[in-house]
This record gives C-alpha cells, structure tokens and sequence, in this order.
C-alpha cells in the first residue's frame, strides 16, 4: 500500500460517533455601540412600565388591576368586564399584525430588543458581569475547582437573580391583587395559597429561563423562531455579513494593505462571536437562532474603527441589497412592496376599528334573564305577568341613575323601581315585572323590548329584547 493511500479501518472494527452535540456554555462578551444604547433604553423602558404599572394610581384606585373575583379590568380610567372580550380579541390581533409587518420590514426586532426572555436575559447577564467579571473572568472561574471565593461569588449572582426573580413574580401577581394589599400580606406572612403558588411560579420561571436556559429558549422552545423564514423575502431588512467585501479573512496589522495581500476587511477576529448571545458565527449567513440583536454589528464596528476601516462589514442590510440588486441608499424605498403593504392596510383598519369601538363604547350593559320557573301568572287584579331580573352593569367610575321602560305589546305595564341607581364601576340585578290585560295579545311568545337610559345624560342608553308569554 502506497504512503498516499489512506489506511481503512477493519470492516469489524467499531467506530464511536456522537448522536448529539454536547451543550457548550456561551459567555457573551460584553459590547458597546449604538444597538446596545437602544437595548440597554429599551431594558429600562419595559421595566419601568412593568415594575412600576402597579404603583401608579388612578381615582383613588391601582391604575391597572384585573381584578378576577370581580370580574373587572382596570385600565386607567377604562373599566372593562368579560362582556369586552372582543376588544381582547382586537388587540390580540393588533399585536400579531404588528409583528408579522415588523418581521417582514426589519427580521426579529420584536427578538432582539422587546421580548421578555430577551430584556431579562440582558438584566441578568449585566448582574453576572457587575458580580463575576467579563466573560474572560467567568471562564476562568468556572473552569478552577471549588474555592471560598468561588462559592462567594457565585452565591452572591444567585442570590441577586432569585431577589429579582421573586420581585418579579410579586409585581406579576400585583396586577391581579391590588399591590399594596399584597404587600402587606407579604410583610404579614399572611398571603394566600394562589398568590403564593403564582409569585414562586413566576419567579421560577425567571430564574430558570433568563439565569440558566437562555439562548435555549429562543433556539429550541420560541415557536417563532421556526416559522420567521416564513415571512421573510428578500427584501426583508436582516442582520448579515458582507461576503464580498468581507472574504478572503485573515489577521494582519493595522498598517497592512490588504487588498494588495489579497485579504478582504475581515480580520478574522471572532469578535462577532464573543459577543453573540446564542453564540452563532453570523459570517455563515442568516441563521434561525439569529434574534436580530445586532451585537455583532457593534462588536465588528468597534474593530473596523481600531483598524481604520469602514463600518458596516456586518450590517442590517437585504438579501437583494448584499447581491447588488440595488444600493443600500434603496432599501428603505423597497419595504413599500405588497407584503408590506397589504399588512399595514390591514393594521391600520383593525386599528381604526378598534379605537372606534372605544370611543363609541356606551358604558351601560343589560342582560335579561326571564324567570322560566314560571311561563306567565295571574296577578290578584287579574293581569297576566311575566317576571325577569335584569342584570345592569355601570362601567365608568361614577355613579349612574337610570329609567327603565318597556315596549313590543300594546298596553304593556312595567313594574320595578323607579328610577335606578347602579354604583361606580358596579353591577346591580333588579326584578321587574310586566303585565298585560288578558286578551290584548294572543297566546304564545311575543318579543319585548327593555329600554334604560340615563336621567341626565341621554347618550348612555341600552336596549334589550326578551320574551313575554301568554297562555
């Protein structure tokens, strides 16, 4: 056998392969630039809304509870009840329309800079940083064995996440328990099996998804990052690499001239690595972990600036834009393309219904319950009546006075008190009775209609169709 031929092993010889990649530990590397500004703003905007929902108050109450032993979502000054489900539904609409536009327009913005496991996953990192040092640092520390120091530090990183963890979980469940009343129940040792089932729950899912499983989330268990290619073109706004300018890669110094070496503006540094949180090489082209955090356009920048080469090697650019289709200058004239258009046109109408739908929001609802215990009675006059129980549900924060009348039988007589008075943001159940002569109808089921209406204001009025029966 000639030395160039490669020796084959014996046909029954064993051979050892891995079934599966062994999980790697990815120590983020920390960067600066102007995509980290946005992330570092955003981190702040979204916890200060959250942390600080619950403490804001309006009319002498939480701003925003939804209180699900009353039936009852507070939203400022809006009072909502199970009856406005249909507005859930719109603004649940809203929002999957606003990602499948944001996707189509920029990739996973939505990823990269809003989304929970993403902002506590950076609150998390930072803690782990101020706590155990750069990346560098950690390494080292976890690959040396056990040591007081070690236990210290690692102690005092946990410790920190589940402190947040749990005061996550309590401002969770502030949002359903009005806050402060849950406070004391906490100082009091005095708080419910749910609210404590929920705050533990909650914080255990922090800890575990933003502290331990972290890009295992957005590459293994986010639905979203498997069907985003879906909405993707290529004209989509996405984080990528320039290959042409970028290739051949090398090391070299800063004084080289290295298109004269052949080299393209990579120095092949793996910066864009260090710093990626799912630990991708974004050089081999867009990828489904991607989240669209654009760390790596702040790493690679930062190296182009120390060697005096222009930004952008790694950049938000399209498919179209890297192939030479068009300019970069053009890209922003390319998201106007049917896609786009046809989501934003669907945006803007279940917007416009939506908000419609609230301004034009009568705040009185009536529900008719008939008695069906018995059809129809003679009264001690001899009338024949019907009895029903009307349900009136105020939903603004003041008081309201409401007269009731009835319509649909000639000679129809409604007996109930007069007027009505239901409670700010309350619900009130009143039995009414109505009665007609024998003979003024024939036998059977006839339509009715309640009326109530304001007594000082006109526009805040209702109506409601039962039925009234004769035997």
């Amino acid at each position: 056998m000639s030395k160039s031929q490669p020796r084959l092993a014996p046909v029954d010889s064993p051979i050892e392969a891995d079934l599966y990649e062994v999980q790697r530990t990815i120590y983020p590397r920390a960067v600066h630039g102007w995509f980290a500004n946005w992330r570092v703003a955003l981190v702040l905007a979204t916890q200060f809304v959250y942390y600080g929902g619950p403490w804001f108050t309006w009319n002498d109450r939480q701003a925003v509870l939804f209180d699900l032993a009353a039936r009852k979502f507070y939203i400022f000054g809006v009072v909502f009840w199970p009856q406005d489900f249909i507005l859930l539904t719109a603004l649940l609409v809203i929002s999957a329309l606003a990602l499948f536009l944001f996707t189509a327009i920029a990739g996973r913005l939505w990823c990269g800079f809003a989304c929970p496991q993403t902002v506590y996953t950076e609150i998390f990192m930072w803690i782990e940083r101020q706590i155990e040092g750069g990346h560098l640092a950690r390494m080292k520390l976890d690959r040396h064995g056990i040591s007081i120091h070690k236990v210290l530090l690692k102690a005092a990183k946990h410790g920190t996440w589940i402190a947040l963890s749990l005061w996550t979980g309590f401002t969770f469940v502030g949002y359903f328990t009005p806050i402060k009343t849950l406070l004391g129940e906490v100082a009091s040792l005095g708080l419910g099996p749910w609210e404590t089932f929920w705050i533990l729950f909650y914080g255990f899912a922090t800890y575990g998804n933003a502290g331990w499983m972290r890009e295992q989330v957005c590459k293994y268990m986010c639905p979203y990052a498997r069907f985003q290619s879906v909405m993707f073109d290529s004209d989509t706004l996405v984080i990528a690499y320039d290959e042409q300018r970028g290739e051949p890669r090398g090391s070299r110094s800063k004084s080289a001239d290295h298109p004269a070496a052949g080299l393209g503006a990579c120095v092949d540094c793996g910066i864009c690595v260090q710093v990626c949180p799912t630990g991708i090489d974004i050089r081999r082209g867009l990828q489904y972990e991607c989240i669209g955090c654009a760390a790596c356009i702040d790493g690679c920048d930062q190296v182009m600036d120390k060697m005096g080469y222009a930004r952008g090697l790694i950049r938000y650019s399209t498919e179209n834009a890297l192939r030479g289709r068009y300019q970069d200058r053009d890209i922003v004239r390319h998201m106007l393309r049917p896609r786009t258009l046809v989501y934003s046109a669907i945006l803007l109408a279940v917007m416009i219904a939506f908000v419609a739908a609230l301004v034009l929001r009568v705040p009185l609802k009536v529900n008719v319950i008939r008695d069906r215990a018995a059809l129809t009675r003679e009264t001690a006059d001899g009338l024949l009546e019907n009895v029903y129980r009307l349900q009136i549900m105020n939903t603004t924060e003041r008081p309201h006075q409401f007269v009731i009348s009835a319509s649909g039988i000639e000679g129809l007589r409604l007996i109930a008190q007069q007027p009505v008075t239901v409670p700010a943001a309350g619900a009130l159940t009143l039995p009414v009775a109505l009665r007609v002569a024998p003979g003024a109808t024939s036998p059977g089921a006839h339509p009715v209609r309640f009326h109530l209406e304001d007594s000082t204001d006109a526009r805040i009025k209702a109506d409601e169709k039962s039925m009234f029966y004769v035997r």
